[in-house]
């Protein structure tokens, strides 16, 4: 089963995870100070929705390892999330102003539909960077 989790940064600095897919009776959510705790609860409330759909008498209910979750994140919960990675070299990698990355980080700011693109192509070129080296 694929489930789709957005993953927000609020603007009281917390992070939160939600989806519209849901199992039996149940939708998913999770919360917390940094992307990965908001994770962590997110797959607990994926756990009790299984759970709870055995003890309502759900079928076709999956077991949690078939559960494939597809993050989406917003800008400043990517790089929560991907601390390890340099925002400053990074805008110079997508081709956008280092102090308008940073805006984007914090969520001081928000990139247009344009900026956006450049973002998501410049992390799909690392992910494919990174899959052809080897050690």
């Amino acid at each position: 089963m694929k489930i789709t989790a957005i993953v927000e940064r609020s603007s009281d600095g917390l992070y939160s995870i939600y989806s519209h897919d849901t199992i039996g009776r149940d939708c998913f959510g999770g919360f917390g100070e940094s992307v990965e705790e908001a994770k962590k609860d997110f797959y607990s409330s994926i756990r009790e929705a299984i759970e709870n759909a055995h003890k309502d008498g759900f079928d076709n209910i999956p077991v949690f390892e078939a559960v494939n979750v597809e993050f989406k994140y917003d800008i400043p919960s990517f790089f929560n999330y991907f601390d390890f990675l340099n925002v400053s070299r990074f805008a110079t990698y997508a081709g956008i102003n280092e102090s308008r990355m940073r805006a984007y980080k914090s969520g001081a700011a928000f990139p247009g539909e344009k900026t956006t693109k450049k973002i998501l192509n410049a992390v799909q070129r690392i992910a494919r960077e990174m899959s052809m080296a080897s050690l």
